[in-house]
């Protein structure tokens, strides 16, 4: 008797499934090697139970999934199939439009190939062809340093706060997938990061909009993956919600933030339990691209291996001797990873205490809305400023108390000094406990709590004097804390507090002043702290990082905070992406090819060169907008399918492939960063669709108007356009984008201003496939 081939597909639209039905039965009767065995109906509540589906996957030599429209259990059962190692064969209608935006921002299915049909006979022709039975391949190795992976929701808040700061709390590091970070998850990266994992934590979202379906899609894909790995897992979901009949006996229910913390409590042991078991036995790769393994494209997912492979540049070097107050970078341009390898290296010398803050935005969007925009200008700066100071110096008492808790009673020469300072920090009226994320959402809430119990909502700005602020902010006596502090110090020998994220999740509807207030403000916290805790024999250094766009809008509130030292991580050179990219391939190789230059390593992962002559690492670097992120993800993209289709290296066709999955995931992203900084402009890349490469200036106008922005905003958004890499300036002897005028937005806008209504523009290649863009003809 034939093996049957599992058959998953939505039943939203009966014609479609149908449809899908006949295909399958004409290829079965056609075939004599498999049955194809659709299961109909599968996504209807009372029909079949989880366990037929199991078994109808677990026999199956491959599966075919319709993802024309992406329901739950289908994506759970495509996740699971990869995960019990069947190859997957995906189907798509392809005049039905379905799920194709959802499948394109969640960024899965792409990554994963499918093939496109019209009607049952042409379904059926594609199943009579030859189906590749080989399974993906993935890394049994677990990461032991950061063991669980979070697929991390679209908007922080309270529940995803709690979730990642119990698993720190259970002393568990972990990887995530971060919208914010990366707005498309490809296939081959999930794939790799379950693999890798000791343990799964994911969260569904029953709010019904497009977010949440992408966010969900996301998500099941990855339990699948989980549970077809057998890997420890958990779903959390709210109270009331319908969970998809596949998971529905797994999934936690959460109705108060304790029951998170008991669910996640109870999780932990699992994880424990599965990190003693033996090492998972290798699959056995075939090639030295199958096996190699070159980090994330995401710092805060390879904590623990960055160091093997990390670029020291200047600017790193800088930050490290303490040269600098800001380091500014664009997204992608590694400033979480000089953030991490500044942290480990300084931190590595015992005697010096390093503070390293990471919040999300949303924390102090009470403080904003509550106070901050109801208060004179002069009042709000007072306000926020002794807010961050404040803050900072419970975060060094924390860090210092968290450093010597199991040292201190045997060292006579601070334990008197630590006790005092624990009992001092340890107020009644202040939350101590969880991490920095919690700490400054509580603090942020009370003040805006207090704020409102003391002054009621009145017409106008309020104005608060020195002892308004003290009495409404303050729940420690500050000089006392500040002078205890100073004391502890004196038995250290540097301090540095490292700040990052406070740009992140910031608001798309654009950064306001109040943003570039709060963000002034810490800097000026910061170094009026540098002032009052520095003494001759200790170092005491605050570092801000933030994205450069925020920094232009910083500079253009307040001018002076030019004068700043800072590090500006801009990368213009090809030959540094260059190496940074061979610092990760070596890492990932045997021991003899770590001395070994660029072009002797490229040639045996890749095909050194396209069909018309070009080098594929220039090409990788070409459209990848001079960020080492983005030419990570170039490379991922295209290692994994060749990976996928068992490829001994890189061919052709998977880096056009790669291209093309990577063209969507930074049309997507840029398109985010310019509603950061542009907010009607969202959307507006999309007016490029099928356009000449080589817009006009008139060109360029009509696509702001036909966006529906006005006349006034034009020479913005070709601006933003230019900042941003999307176009570059066409002259005669070379087409110029920002990075090759050393990012001065002054020297591309005066060539542009030269060239007047002659001026053309070409708009970056790495955008050409998503958007359909093509070379005009003559």
């Amino acid at each position: 008797m034939a093996p049957k081939a599992f058959v998953a597909y939505s039943s939203r639209m009966a014609a479609l499934a149908s449809m899908v039905v006949e295909g399958t039965q004409r290829a079965s009767a056609a075939r004599k090697d498999v049955f194809f065995q659709p299961w109909e109906f599968n996504d209807i509540a009372g029909t079949p139970l989880i366990s037929p589906i199991i078994e109808g996957i677990d026999e199956s030599p491959f599966v075919v999934a319709d993802v024309t429209f992406l329901n739950p259990n289908v994506v759970y059962e495509i996740g699971y199939a990869i995960g019990r190692k069947r190859r997957m064969f995906l189907v798509r209608h392809r005049s039905t439009v379905g799920d194709a935006q959802v499948a394109r921002e969640a960024g899965i299915f792409d990554t994963l190939g499918y093939e496109e049909y019209e009607n049952a006979e042409e379904l059926a022709q594609r199943l009579l062809g030859y189906i590749n039975p080989t399974p993906f391949l993935f890394s049994g190795t677990l990461d032991r340093q950061a063991p669980v992976y979070v697929v991390e929701p679209p908007t922080k808040g309270e529940v995803a706060t709690l979730m990642t700061s119990r698993l720190k709390k259970a002393r568990y590091k972990f990887r995530s997938f971060n919208p914010a970070e990366d707005v498309r998850l490809s296939a081959a990266d999930a794939i790799r990061q379950v693999a890798c994992s000791g343990g799964v934590l994911a969260s569904l979202l029953d709010s019904g909009d497009a977010v949440a379906h992408v966010h969900n899609t996301r998500a099941l894909f990855v339990v699948g993956l989980a549970d077809g790995m057998e890997k420890p897992s958990l779903t959390l979901v709210p109270k009331d919600y319908v969970a998809p009949l596949d998971v529905r006996d797994a999934v936690k229910h959460y109705t108060h933030p304790e029951d998170i913390q008991n669910h996640i409590g109870a999780f932990s042991p699992e994880i424990t339990d599965y990190l003693q078991q033996g090492e998972p036995p290798p699959l056995g790769p075939d090639t030295a691209l199958q096996s190699l393994q070159i980090g994330d494209p995401t710092a805060e997912n390879e904590m623990s291996t960055l160091w093997t492979y990390y670029l020291q540049t200047d600017e790193f070097h800088r930050a490290l001797r303490g040269e600098v107050n800001l380091v500014v970078g664009r997204k992608g341009a590694g400033k979480t990873a000089l953030f991490i390898q500044v942290r480990d290296h300084i931190r590595a010398d015992k005697r010096n205490i390093v503070v390293d803050l990471r919040p999300e935005g949303y924390q102090l969007l009470k403080l904003k809305e509550d106070i901050l925009h109801h208060l004179a200008a002069g009042a709000r700066e007072h306000l926020v400023t002794a807010f961050w100071e404040y803050l900072l110096l419970l975060e060094v008492a924390h860090k210092l108390l968290d450093k010597d808790r199991n040292t201190y009673q045997h060292n006579h020469e601070i334990h008197d000094l630590y006790v005092s300072l624990e009992s001092m920090y340890r107020t009644g009226q202040f939350e101590a406990e969880g991490d920095f994320s919690e700490r400054l959402h509580v603090l942020s809430n009370r003040l805006a709590v207090e704020y409102r119990a003391k002054y009621p909502a009145v017409d106008g700005e309020r104005n608060l004097d020195l002892q308004e602020v003290s009495e409404l902010l303050y729940a420690h006596d500050l000089r006392a804390l500040r002078s205890k502090i100073q004391e502890y110090l004196d038995r250290k020998s540097s301090v540095w507090i490292l700040f990052d994220n406070l740009d992140k999740n910031w608001n798309v509807d654009g950064v306001d002043a109040v943003d570039t207030l709060v963000l002034r403000c810490l800097i000026d916290a910061g170094r009026k702290l540098e002032r009052d805790m520095r003494k001759p024999s200790s170092m005491f250094r605050c570092i801000v990082f933030i994205r450069n766009d925020v920094y232009q809008q910083l500079m253009k509130r307040s001018s002076d905070y030019g004068k700043e030292m800072k590090a500006l991580l801009d990368w213009t050179e090809p030959d540094l992406l260059r190496e940074m990219l061979r610092l990760r391939l070596v890492s990932g190789l045997d021991k003899s090819a770590r001395q070994k230059t660029f072009d002797q390593i490229w040639p045996a992962l890749c095909v050194s060169h396209l069909a018309g002559g070009e080098d594929t690492s220039n090409y990788m670097i070409d459209r990848s907008l001079m960020r080492p992120r983005n030419l990570l993800k170039i490379f991922g993209h295209c290692r994994g399918f060749a990976v996928n289709l068992n490829h001994p290296k890189i061919t052709e066709e998977d880096v056009q492939r790669g291209v093309k999955a990577y063209s969507q995931d930074i049309m997507t992203e840029v398109d985010r960063e310019l509603v950061d900084v542009f907010p009607r402009a969202r959307d507006f890349l999309y007016q490029f669709i099928d356009v000449p490469g080589d817009p006009s200036l008139a060109e360029l106008k009509e696509l702001v108007l036909r966006h529906g922005l006005e006349e006034v905003d034009v020479e913005k958004v070709i601006d933003f356009l230019l900042y941003y890499g999307v176009i570059g300036l066409r002259e005669e002897a070379q087409d110029r984008y920002i990075y090759d005028v050393n990012y001065d937005m002054k020297m591309i806008q005066a060539r542009v201003k030269r060239a007047g209504e002659n001026a053309r523009f070409v708009i970056n290649q790495a955008f050409w496939p998503a958007l359909g863009i093509r070379a005009r003809t003559a």
